[in-house]
């Protein structure tokens, strides 16, 4: 079992050397590291292929049209000035909360659908735009953005990283992860956007004439508040009620076509159909390049988690299980073993999805033993990941630079400001799910 876990080790100092130090694309890695997993463990070359093959196209299964339509809904978004329309709306809803927490609040509901680098591209402006207009120093609200950002793309499906997380760990209840992923991720952005707030309070606004042009945004071709939300809160909405439904035993006239359509896949489907109706025109052209955009963004996230589900079942051919309950010490490690797995991966290489996929390849034989077994157990698990997998975004985090570039901000600011920020937030995530995975222990 010794040489095993040395296997394990290799096979995870490839992963980080290769996506950090050599930069090649997370697939190859991913992919060279089951081979080369297999091969150490002493497995036929046929028997190692299969594997693979099997693991890949499992993953690919089971959450592929999830990730597709996931990506389809925030270009939708983005394309419609919807992203645009929500970021107003909470503004004018929390016009009495300090500025920095309105930009979390705004970054929490506009990063579920859309990735959070692609989200802060788009709101960079409206962030410069709102420093300017306020005097607000732009540096308390690019962090308090960032991190908004961040929280929700880590553990909130339809987000591809814990989609994939589920999927490993073999979670059925997709709802119940998104409900606990977002209440922990909203307590992180209200820390974020305290950070943020501090940081306002700290520094002196300096005007930045470079960006000096015209704030008028055409609002009136923007979609409302309230239709701009839809393609989000429906799928929520019919998944929360597909959850309820499977506990009412009575007969209800057309239950079944109310829980196919409540499942996952379609209640994603039926938010894309939403999403597609934010168009006004001309309807075709914007449903396709929608769909287009959506296939080029979601291809390299389905290959990359295809790729960790391939490892994780390389992964799960180790007799982990037996060999944990050997040691003691595991299970009192309880949820500190995924966060740290996490934290350590993703400070290591950089890919927050990358971290989350690898590591719940790798923690998915130990669940008995670590008491997270069950349906709840899962989710814990996967909230304890995610907080580790956004420890923390430096300069191999492709975030950290979009951060720094679109905000204007020098690297050694961002290392004080959003560094330090996702850092507090990873800390401060431990402790809430360490809290909360506590009490449910004791139930």
């Amino acid at each position: 079992m010794t040489f095993a876990l040395l296997c394990i080790f290799i096979t995870i100092l490839w992963i980080v050397l290769g996506t950090s130090l050599a930069k090649l694309h997370p697939f190859l890695v991913l992919f060279s590291a089951a081979m080369l997993l297999a091969v150490l463990l002493g497995l036929p070359l046929m028997e190692s292929l299969n594997l693979i093959q099997s693991g890949f196209g499992q993953i690919v299964q089971k959450i592929g049209l999830l990730i597709l339509f996931g990506t389809v809904i925030g270009v939708a978004m983005e394309q419609s000035g919807a992203t645009l329309s929500i970021a107003r709306g909470i503004l004018k809803i929390m016009n009495r909360l300090p500025l920095p927490y309105a930009i979390s609040c705004i970054g929490y509901l506009v990063s579920i659908p859309v990735f959070c680098d692609a989200a802060f591209v788009i709101l960079s402006h409206l962030n410069k735009t709102l420093s300017r207009q306020t005097k607000t120093p732009l540096v308390g609200l690019t962090v308090a953005l960032s991190t908004g950002l961040f929280a929700p793309h880590v553990l909130v499906p339809p987000t591809p990283g814990p989609l994939a997380a589920a999927a490993n760990l073999e979670l059925d209840n997709l709802f119940l992860l998104i409900a606990m992923g977002a209440v922990v991720a909203l307590i992180l952005i209200l820390v974020g956007g305290a950070y943020g707030n501090y940081l306002s309070k700290k520094n002196n606004w300096i005007e930045d004439q470079t960006e000096a042009v015209n704030d008028k945004l055409q609002v009136s071709q923007l979609p409302s508040f309230t239709k701009s939300l839809l393609p989000i809160l429906i799928p929520i909405v019919l998944m929360c009620l597909g959850t309820v439904l499977e506990f009412v035993t009575d007969y209800i006239p057309g239950k079944e076509l109310i829980l196919f359509l409540t499942k996952p896949t379609m209640a994603l489907g039926i938010g894309m159909l939403f999403a597609f109706a934010l168009a006004e025109s001309p309807k075709k052209t914007f449903v396709n390049t929608s769909i287009r955009k959506g296939i080029e963004q979601a291809a390299p996230i389905l290959i990359i988690t295809g790729m960790g589900g391939a490892l994780g079942t390389v992964i799960q051919t180790i007799p982990l299980k037996t060999y944990a309950e050997s040691i003691a010490a595991v299970e009192g490690l309880g949820i500190l073993i995924p966060f740290l797995i996490a934290a350590l991966l993703k400070s290591a290489q950089g890919s927050s999805t990358v971290a989350i996929i690898t590591t719940s390849s790798l923690i998915f034989p130990l669940l008995p033993i670590l008491g997270m077994d069950t349906e709840m157990g899962k989710v814990w698990a996967i909230m304890a990941l995610g907080v580790g997998s956004m420890t923390v975004s430096h300069a191999n985090d492709s975030y950290f630079w979009i951060v720094t570039q679109m905000s204007g901000m020098d690297v050694k600011t961002a290392y004080k400001t959003h560094t330090l920020g996702t850092l507090i937030q990873g800390c401060v995530g431990l402790v809430v799910v360490w809290i909360g995975y506590s009490l449910w222990s004791m139930v």
